[in-house]
């Protein structure tokens, strides 16, 4: 049995618990010391509801429960989502006390705690991410949000969850291109700060596939334990919490090029780490070793066929430009990252032209 692990994100009278364990949809965690009052409305959506919507109720007994299905994938990450979910609060008459409750991926937690953070201008909301991806990066660290036709996650808030409950066992039922996905923010988290735990992915990766339970859990605790101190320094993204998003200025132009939903955001976050590791002054060896691990998750190490015009469009928009100047998160070794604006032009148009011109 893996033993349940806690890790606390200590944000002031905003601190939070990520609780981390097998069956804690089943009975092993009790949720009410975590909901302000007795309306509840969970939302999840079409694929992820069938399987787990029952499960969690069972730890919402006693309390006035609605319910909310959504569209599954990233297309359906909009205004008009987020909005169906303020209807159903209004038409719940959910109170200040009211707590929306996320049950699914990282669109479903977008989603569900933007609504949460607009309500009432804010009510109290819990993440119970059922994907890797969400279970090790989105869930944590209160950044909500629905996608805009001209950009990715454009319009948002910050709103810290009341909690983030970490079911692994959610995670038999995901598709393995969702799982490879899901290590693309697990690679992402060692290149970033820890070059010890870069190593360990490195033995792990097999182990990681084949859902060994103590290995998963370790994986996921180590994201969490990073995400959480960075975000515990920076919690509204003004520094050192932008470093989150390496290879993602790369990956939004892509999901926004291709349009949502085409490449899932862990497959474009891969492709987009590597194009990040060429524009960082690091040696032909630690980039090696990143595209090595990436391959060995079953993602990809180059970007689709997409101009590189339709990329640096995209990229305008990115939320980390200063005075029309992009940034970009680099490397300056395996597990240690800055924010730049001193990139090479030279280079990054080299790099877009490798998918095509400019």
């Amino acid at each position: 049995m893996v033993a349940i692990k806690t890790v606390n994100v200590e944000l002031g009278e905003r601190s939070y618990p990520i609780v981390i364990g097998k069956n804690l949809l089943g009975g092993n965690f009790d949720l009410s010391a975590h909901l302000p009052g007795s309306d509840c409305l969970v939302v999840s959506n079409e694929t992820v509801g069938p399987l787990y919507l029952e499960r969690l109720k069972k730890n919402l007994e006693g309390r006035k429960v609605d319910t909310l299905l959504i569209k599954d994938g990233e297309s359906w990450k909009t205004l008009a989502t987020a909005a169906s979910v303020i209807d159903t609060l209004v038409a719940m008459r959910a109170a200040r006390d009211a707590t929306v409750i996320a049950l699914g991926g990282g669109v479903v937690g977008d989603v569900a705690g933007f609504a949460a953070a607009c309500y009432m201008r804010g009510i109290a909301f819990v993440q119970v991410p059922t994907t890797l991806l969400a279970q090790v990066d989105s869930s944590v660290g209160g950044k909500t949000g629905v996608n805009h036709p001209q950009g990715k996650n454009l319009i948002g808030a910050f709103h810290q969850p009341r909690l983030v409950l970490i079911d692994t066992d959610t995670l038999q039922t995901l598709p393995e291109r969702e799982v490879r996905a899901g290590l693309a923010e697990v690679v992402k988290h060692a290149a970033i700060a820890d070059a010890g735990f870069f190593a360990w992915l490195e033995d792990n990766m097999e182990r990681l596939l084949e859902f060994e339970p103590e290995v998963l859990a370790y994986a996921i605790q180590r994201c969490c334990e990073i995400k959480a101190a960075v975000v515990v320094e920076d919690e509204t993204e003004q520094g050192r919490r932008a470093l989150l998003n390496f290879g993602h200025t790369f990956a939004h132009a892509i999901e926004n090029a291709l349009g949502y939903g085409e490449w899932l955001h862990g497959e474009a976050v891969a492709a987009g780490m590597i194009m990040a590791a060429e524009l960082s002054d690091i040696d032909s060896e630690q980039r090696e070793r990143l595209r090595r691990l990436i391959q060995a998750a079953g993602l990809p190490v180059a970007p689709p066929e997409v101009t590189g015009r339709e990329l640096l469009a995209s990229m305008q928009l990115d939320k980390k430009a200063r005075a029309g100047k992009l940034r970009f998160v680099l490397l300056d070794e395996i597990g240690s990252a800055r924010v730049r604006s001193d990139w090479s032009e030279a280079r990054l148009r080299k790099i877009l032209n490798q998918t095509a011109s400019v």
